[in-house]
């Protein structure tokens, strides 16, 4: 699949304003393949999570993200970017089926697999970033954002951990390996 265009111009702006006014700290880059499948899963802190994980790398990410965003206007822009809705209000296969097909073409996916921002514990995990990665067979990527969203700050960090292979025998025993890797991760900051 090819980067929708709106992508490629937003991208290096995002990626401007993000470490001027934001100024994050990225460990553990050298994580992210540069090409190939990947799934970046991880804590979801804030409304701008995703500016960070654009930031970091310089191939697009397609996240998902729900679908009550897709009202309006910003349909349109949400669609150029490559976003995939979902319904969290139910199981949605069609998001599940979208963004496996965006993985059979080696692409990035971006998930929160909290479903929701979390303000001060890890909530538990849905079960679609390790379902994604055993039906296409694709890596996780796990990945916390520590720190406060301040203008300027120096606390805010995005950590990336070593790629996680999912075993397809049992998804439940793997998302709980997922958090726990992520729940170490937050411990070690």
């Amino acid at each position: 699949m090819n980067d929708s265009r709106l992508y490629k111009v937003l991208r290096p702006i995002i990626k401007l304003l993000t470490n001027t006014f934001l100024r994050p700290t990225y460990v553990g880059l050298e994580n992210i393949p540069k090409k190939g499948s990947i799934i970046l899963a991880g804590t979801h802190t804030n409304n701008l999570d995703c500016f960070l994980l654009i930031s970091s790398t310089k191939r697009s990410v397609h996240f998902l993200a729900k679908d009550e965003l897709w009202k309006g206007p910003k349909k349109i822009l949400f669609s150029n970017l490559g976003l995939i809705p979902v319904n969290r209000r139910r199981k949605d296969h069609n998001a599940l089926v979208k963004a496996e097909e965006y993985l059979n073409k080696d692409c990035v996916i971006g998930i929160f697999p909290e479903g929701t921002i979390g303000k001060k514990r890890l909530l538990p995990f849905k079960i679609g970033a390790v379902k994604m990665a055993s039906d296409t067979n694709t890596k996780i990527v796990p990945f916390t954002i520590t720190g406060k969203y301040k203008l300027f700050s120096k606390d805010l960090k995005i950590t990336f951990g070593h790629p996680l292979t999912i075993n397809k025998n049992d998804l439940d025993k793997e998302n709980k390996k997922l958090r726990n890797t992520i729940l170490n991760m937050l411990e070690v900051k």
